[in-house]
Parts: structure tokens; C-alpha cells; sequence
């Protein structure tokens, strides 16, 4: 059995359970830190084995054009080339490769390059995947793809070479990347596509999902088991996205995400969304949202729907900008639960980060040490950082899986969300 439900809150979806993979077993619910290019940033091997998350993830689009599937391949794969022993998740690469078509003014101009992963930041470095529009569309990127039924031809955005993602070569390449958990090849649409465009989008991602599904049951290999999810699509359209839940529920995948520009991006119509295809898609499955984790108060709202899994560049990404989390009692951090380490209040602090936190960045440095770090241009200033950040979330969820364990969930969440 892939997947088993171990507890469930009498007074919300919330529940734990346990996904076996060959690599180890992953509680649920979890966050997954990202480290597309068999790297989470600023970390090595030995600092995730102390974090110790349930899964990363990488992915597939960006490890296709460097260092390639077929050099990862020949070193037994991400594992074995990572030096990681833990479970690994490889997305399908589609977000970023309809990303491509995505230079617009105004809101879409964050999402021109395919970046590390799924965030809301603005700056440059953090510029997030978006997904596709019609050719006559994409204005001056048009060049950098072309869609059709099929599959996507499109340049890279390091060196403008062409290249061509099918279902069956986004699948092929994850087999070569060798994760646990891989993804269907689906087209990620825009969380402001009008119906037609999304029904269009939609009825691709359906065939790519069986294609998927068809070649990954025909060419999967026996060293290293693989479990295969469908994506959910329908941009914010909830005739589409019921459609979706029933058509890729109906079909034999391990696990059930839940994709879109939407989703993690847009909070609001993130709860929405599920409120429509929740109820649709089978309970004895995970159920994956893609791209949320921005705040920590994003994860209570997903698993309260019943949702086992989400992933997000944001803790790692806001840590190199200096912005770290802190719990509920301390006072001075704002909205998204997190203080802004460069400011100069902090110059003199001789406090950790946050005085609850036993992670190795709080228990040995202060405040004004990082702040110096990161006004300095010290590199030792991100990894510490980063290390916070991801080790706030990982606790984070520990706890939240023993407080539906003792069914006080929503006690717990109130301690976050007045």
C-alpha cells in the first residue's frame, strides 16, 4: 500500500498518514522543501539530513537543461548525484515551460522566465513560473513556444536552444531523474484564463494525463519504485475544475494534486478551488496542492480541506532576502509571520531569531549577528537563514501532525489565525 490514512480531525478534513517509498515513508500532512536543481539553495546534504523533511522536491524542466536526465541517470540518479537518501518529488516541468509564454505587462511581467519554483515574490531572482497562453497571444515571446495538442516546442531560456516536452518525454526524463514521486505533464493555466482558453487547456491536460499515464505503466522500471499523481486543472472556471476532478480521479494515478496559477498564489480562490473538487477526488489517495507555503498560515487553510502535501520556494527565497519566520508571540513580525532581519533594529539584538525556535541558527547566533551577515554580503547570512526558515516550517508541521493526532487541530489554529 502507497498510501495510508493514520488519523482524521472530527472537527475539519484534517488528517495524517504515511506515503511507503523505497527511499522511506513520508507523514503527511507535509511541507516540501525545493531544491530544483538537486540543490535546496544555500544547503548541503548533511544540513537536510538534520532539518530531516519527509520529501524534497527538484525539478524536472530545469534538470533537463542542466546538467541533463541522461548524466543524472548515469550516476543512479538524483539520489545517488544529490548525495540525498530521503524521498524526492520531481514536478513535470510544465509550469515552467509554459512559463516562457508568460512576458506581460502589468501582473503577469513577474512571471517572463521560469524561475526556482512556485512563489509570490517580485524580484528579479524570484520571478515565478507562469503557464500558457494562445501564440497570437505571447507578443514578443511568442518565439520562446510553440503549443499544440501534442506537447510544447520551446527554446531554452539559458541559451535559447529548441527543445520539445511531451507527456511521454516528461515522463521519460523523470524516470531517468529517478524520484519517488513524479507528475503528469499537464498545461498549468493562468488563474485569469476566460473559460474558453481554459476549456481548450484542459481538455490537452486530460490527454496528457492518460498519455502519461499509459507510457509511465509501459516503461516504468522495477529498481526503484515510482508513483505516478495526476494534476487537476480549470484556472478558476468551477464547471472546469469539477470536470477535472472527476475525469483525473477516474483515472489510476497514486495521488491527486491540485495545480493552476491559482493555487498557493491566490489564497482566496486557493480555498475556493478546493471547496469544489475536494468532495471529488478519492479520500484514499494524497492529495497534493502545488506551489503553497508562502506563509505559515497558508498551511492551515490546505489541511483543514484535507490536503497531505504542498511545496513553495518562498521560505527558502524570503530567507535570502532576509525576511524570517517567527511564532505567533513575538510581537514585532508582521502579516506573513516574519521579521525583516536587515532592519536596523536589529543591529544591537541579542536575541535569537525567535526564542522558541531550536533550530542551529537560533540556538548559537543573534539577531545582530545575521543582521551583520546580511548587510555585509555574507554568504553564511543566506544558509543561516535559510536553515531558520525551513526548520520553523518542518516544526511547524510536527506539531500540526500531532495536533490532529489529538484532534486539536483547530485549537491549534486559532493560536495563528484570529
Amino acid at each position: 500500500m502507497f498510501f495510508e490514512i493514520t488519523s482524521q480531525s472530527t472537527e475539519s478534513n484534517a488528517r495524517t498518514g504515511v506515503m511507503h517509498t523505497d527511499h522511506g515513508d513520508i507523514e503527511t500532512p507535509c511541507f516540501m522543501p525545493v531544491g530544483t536543481q538537486a540543490t535546496v539553495k544555500t544547503l548541503d546534504s548533511q544540513d537536510l539530513e538534520v532539518l530531516d523533511p519527509e520529501v524534497i522536491l527538484a525539478n524536472t524542466y530545469h534538470l533537463h537543461l542542466r546538467p541533463g536526465e541522461d548524466l543524472i541517470a548515469d550516476f543512479g540518479g538524483l539520489h545517488t548525484f544529490m548525495n540525498w537518501k530521503g524521498p524526492i518529488l520531481t514536478d513535470s516541468g510544465g509550469f515552467q515551460v509554459f512559463s516562457l509564454g508568460q512576458e506581460k505587462i502589468g501582473k503577469k511581467q513577474r512571471h517572463n522566465l521560469p524561475s526556482e519554483g512556485r512563489s509570490t515574490s517580485t524580484t528579479q531572482e524570484s520571478k515565478r513560473e507562469g503557464s500558457s497562453l494562445d501564440n497570437d497571444e505571447l507578443g514578443e515571446h511568442a518565439k520562446l513556444v510553440s503549443i499544440d495538442d501534442d506537447g510544447v516546442t520551446f527554446r531554452s531560456h539559458i541559451d535559447g536552444s529548441e527543445h520539445r516536452f511531451t507527456a511521454e518525454v516528461a515522463i521519460d526524463i523523470q524516470h531517468k531523474l529517478g524520484a519517488d514521486i513524479i507528475m503528469a505533464w499537464d498545461e498549468c493555466t493562468p488563474d485569469d484564463a476566460d473559460e474558453a482558453y481554459a476549456k481548450k487547456a484542459l481538455k490537452r491536460t486530460h490527454e496528457w494525463a492518460e498519455r502519461s499515464l499509459t507510457y509511465h505503466k509501459q516503461t516504468e522500471k522495477k529498481t526503484n519504485k515510482q508513483f505516478l499523481f495526476g494534476i487537476v486543472q480549470g484556472a478558476q472556471h468551477k464547471v472546469l475544475r469539477e470536470e477535472s476532478a472527476h475525469v483525473i480521479s477516474a483515472m489510476d494515478f497514486d495521488g491527486i494534486a491540485i495545480g493552476g496559477e491559482s493555487i498557493g498564489y491566490n489564497m482566496k480562490a486557493t480555498k475556493e478551488i478546493l471547496s469544489w473538487v475536494m468532495p471529488l477526488i478519492p479520500e484514499n489517495k494524497p492529495h497534493y496542492t502545488m506551489g503553497v507555503g508562502y506563509s505559515p498560515t497558508d498551511l492551515f487553510e490546505v489541511v483543514e480541506a484535507g490536503i497531505d502535501m504542498f511545496d513553495c520556494v518562498a521560505p527558502t527565497r524570503i530567507a535570502r532576502n532576509g525576511a524570517l519566520y517567527v511564532s505567533p508571540e513575538v510581537k514585532e513580525h508582521d502579516k506573513k509571520y516574519t521579521i525583516t532581519i536587515t532592519r536596523v533594529d536589529y543591529r544591537e539584538d541579542k536575541n535569537p531569531i525567535d526564542p522558541s525556535c531550536t533550530c542551529h541558527t537560533c540556538k548559537n547566533y543573534s539577531r545582530a549577528y545575521i543582521h551583520h551577515l546580511f548587510r555585509a554580503g555574507e554568504m553564511l547570512g543566506y544558509r543561516l537563514a535559510t536553515i531558520h526558515n525551513l526548520h520553523f516550517l518542518l516544526e511547524l508541521m510536527r506539531d500540526m501532525r500531532e495536533a490532529i493526532q489529538e484532534d486539536r487541530f483547530l485549537e491549534m489554529k486559532k493560536k495563528w489565525i484570529q
